[in-house]
């Protein structure tokens, strides 16, 4: 695995960059050695709370895993960020385990390494499903429009380059952008 370790509001030293490596490859036995994973860090401190958040996010072959984590300790954050990713894991094993059998996004990951989720069982079945029609609009409009009807993300097509997007509010202030690569047709 690969480590690109960065920090807001803290310089990350020799010895916080070592910590968080060897934390985080403890999770190396989870991949297969033949892919190129890359694991992203992002400490912060916040100094009017005293807290750090540690963000860590693991890019694989097939599938990324993302974890966030506040603390008042850096190491303990680490620590609570490796977990929620080792328990991330878990879901998605029980997932392909019951639909794919190791298919498309499994082939990346070592399954063995991975103990079985103990916890209930989660059924991917959505407790309500409403059908939209995107509206052709821009980002601005997307912002309006999720802000009127009180939700923290909306779904739109793009005007600008038709893409199908998602405008969400970030935790920490702002909005985000997500957008598909692939366009859809306007009829």
């Amino acid at each position: 695995m690969r480590y690109q370790i960065s920090g807001k509001n803290i310089t990350v030293t020799e010895g916080i960059s070592s910590q968080i490596t060897r934390k985080l490859s403890k999770m190396d036995k989870y991949f297969h050695p033949d892919d190129d994973v890359l694991a992203r860090v992002v400490v912060r401190v916040y100094k009017a709370s005293n807290e750090a958040k540690v963000e860590v996010t693991i890019f694989s072959k097939d599938t990324t895993f993302r974890a966030e984590v506040k603390n008042q300790d850096l190491y303990a954050a680490v620590d609570l960020a490796v977990d929620k990713l080792v328990g991330q894991m878990r879901k998605l094993k029980t997932q392909l385990k019951r639909r794919y059998e190791h298919e498309g996004i499994g082939k990346s990951i070592v399954f063995e390494s991975i103990k079985d989720e103990e916890d209930k069982e989660m059924e991917a079945t959505p407790v309500r499903t409403k059908n939209i029609t995107l509206k052709p609009i821009t980002m601005e409009d997307a912002v309006i429009e999720m802000e009127s009807i009180g939700h923290d993300f909306y779904l739109y097509l793009d005007t600008d380059d038709e893409k199908v997007s998602v405008v969400y509010k970030r935790q920490e202030g702002g909005y985000g952008l997500l957008q598909a690569d692939n366009k859809i047709e306007v009829k």
